[in-house]
């Protein structure tokens, strides 16, 4: 079993846990509540996608075994045990790197409410803790608001553009990328959060 899965990871009534088969009806109940929200960030291939769409059955199978043989952590985002969104960290390098990344969606009836931020706080100190990793970067497009107050509330740090940087809704887009080491968050991010939002802070 690789490092870190199956895990989950909690703060008050927010639950990363692995997203479930059992899901099926919830999630695609949001997807489709939500389309107008979160299409517009949706990565996309550039080629041509023939034959059936796979199931959501099969979706989350393929997450799975990416999740076993180490390379991502699919977790669903739980509020006060309501299914509002999904967080999954990939790309998990170690050799030299020891880094990976994080991208997530919420539920437009919850964003606002620092969910996305507790959310990304929770994984990023169990990628350094859990795993191990020395880094952990989120790459957004420069016109999403939403997902660039996030990284701005946990002080990732801004590392600049990566240009045509992935295929988005049918073309190549340019994304900045925002990043944090273990070394920059000694006490952990999610306690920095919490210490950011306290009264008087």
């Amino acid at each position: 079993m690789p490092r870190g899965w199956p895990v989950a990871l909690s703060d008050g009534d927010l639950v990363l846990r692995p997203l479930r088969r059992s899901d099926e009806a919830a999630w695609m109940r949001l997807r489709a509540t939500n389309a107008s929200w979160l299409e517009p960030w949706d990565a996309t291939s550039p080629e041509p996608v023939t034959g059936r769409r796979p199931t959501f059955g099969q979706f989350v199978r393929t997450l799975d075994r990416q999740a076993r043989s180490g390379t991502s952590l699919p977790f669903a985002v739980d509020l006060a045990g309501e299914l509002v969104g999904q967080l999954t960290v990939s790309g998990i390098t170690f050799g030299s790197l020891y880094s990976a990344s994080i991208g997530y969606w919420v539920s437009r009836h919850v964003a606002g409410r620092g969910i996305t931020p507790t959310a990304v706080a929770l994984a990023t100190d169990h990628c350094f803790t859990g795993l191990g990793l020395h880094r952990v970067e989120i790459n957004i497009r420069p016109e999403n608001g939403p997902s660039l107050r996030v990284v701005d509330k946990l002080g990732f740090r801004d590392e600049g553009v990566r240009e045509r940087y992935l295929h988005i809704q049918g073309r190549w887009c340019d994304h900045r990328t925002f990043a944090l080491t273990t070394e920059e968050v000694p006490g952990g991010l999610l306690a920095r959060w919490h210490a950011s939002r306290a009264p008087g802070a």
